[in-house]
């Protein structure tokens, strides 16, 4: 958990790692919100960091970023600790979760999983929201996912990013992979990012950074993009790899025959064969992505088991 000493007062940081999207508590005389839930098997985590951090005091909302599996599958468990916290998420989705459409949502084409959760209302881009004591405008953040918002505190000019900007990077921008143009949205939200000035950043996964490392952290995503830009067989590959080592997160240590069966039977994969290597065999061209985990050192093989490192 961090909670930096020039933030503004009642914002707290728990930083969770790769699997769990990171959460922010926002808290006042006005109320509580978290922003982000974490994925469906760390939701216990959420919910006791969550009622750590309030004590006594109710939850009385929920945000979500955006609905990837990482950053909303402790919405269930949340509600049923603070059953009077109101849900809200981007509009963009908001009938796949009335009907819950796991497709839609993308759990099912990426292997992933998240409980069903409802929604009370919805976070608007070019809005605010009063979370806390503090007021926050909503922005539109499309490029890793189309319908995205990041949050933004003018006065403190504290940004919650999500999966826009992360210090070292920004998210696999999925639309890409189902043969929609977004690398050129992923570079507006940048720019969006710039102009807004920040000078603390929460991202979505890993750790806070401030004004003075942003314009590297810009010229870096700027840098990944445009090398993605050139070669987006180079991303689709990425992106496949990223699917890879989420489920090791997630299952920390699987039979590699087991984990090339998932990965065969999950959607994703198939679309990215299909669309960027067709002319492999999908069980090889699966099975080399593995040893490219293992050779970058964040995986490692133990026998017949492929570990998470």
């Amino acid at each position: 958990m961090a909670s930096p000493h020039e933030f503004p007062a009642g914002v707290i940081v728990f930083e969770r790692g790769w699997l769990s999207s990171n959460n922010i508590l926002l808290s006042g005389t006005r109320g509580t919100a978290l922003v982000d839930t974490g994925y469906s098997t760390h939701a216990g985590q959420t919910v006791a960091l969550a009622a750590r951090a309030l004590g006594a005091r109710p939850l009385d909302a929920i945000l979500n970023t955006h609905l990837h599996s990482d950053h909303c599958g402790g919405n269930a468990a949340l509600k049923r600790a603070y059953p009077g916290a109101r849900t809200l998420i981007p509009p963009g989705l908001a009938n796949a979760v009335r009907q819950w459409d796991p497709v839609a949502l993308t759990y099912e084409p990426t292997g992933q999983s998240c409980e069903r959760f409802a929604f009370d209302g919805l976070i608007e881009p070019g809005t605010w929201l009063a979370l806390g004591d503090l007021r926050w405008e909503v922005h539109a953040a499309p490029g890793h996912d189309p319908h995205s918002v990041i949050l933004f505190e003018p006065a403190s000019r504290t940004l919650i990013s999500a999966d826009a900007l992360w210090e070292n990077g920004f998210g696999v921008v999925f639309p890409e992979l189902e043969g929609e143009s977004a690398f050129g949205a992923v570079g507006q939200t940048l720019d969006l990012i710039e102009s807004l000035a920040p000078r603390w950043i929460i991202p979505g996964h890993g750790p806070v950074f401030d004004a003075g490392r942003l314009p590297e952290s810009l010229a870096q995503a700027r840098s990944r993009l445009e090398s993605f830009v050139r070669d987006p067989v180079r991303h689709a590959r990425h992106a496949a790899k990223v699917l890879l080592k989420f489920k090791l997160l997630e299952l920390q240590a699987v039979n590699l025959d087991a984990l090339l069966d998932w990965a065969s039977r999950t959607g994703y994969f198939s679309l990215v064969i299909g669309r960027y290597f067709g002319d492999q065999e999908a069980p090889a061209w699966i099975r080399a992505l593995t040893e490219d985990l293992v050779r970058s050192g964040v995986a490692r093989m133990e026998g017949a088991v492929i570990v998470n490192v």
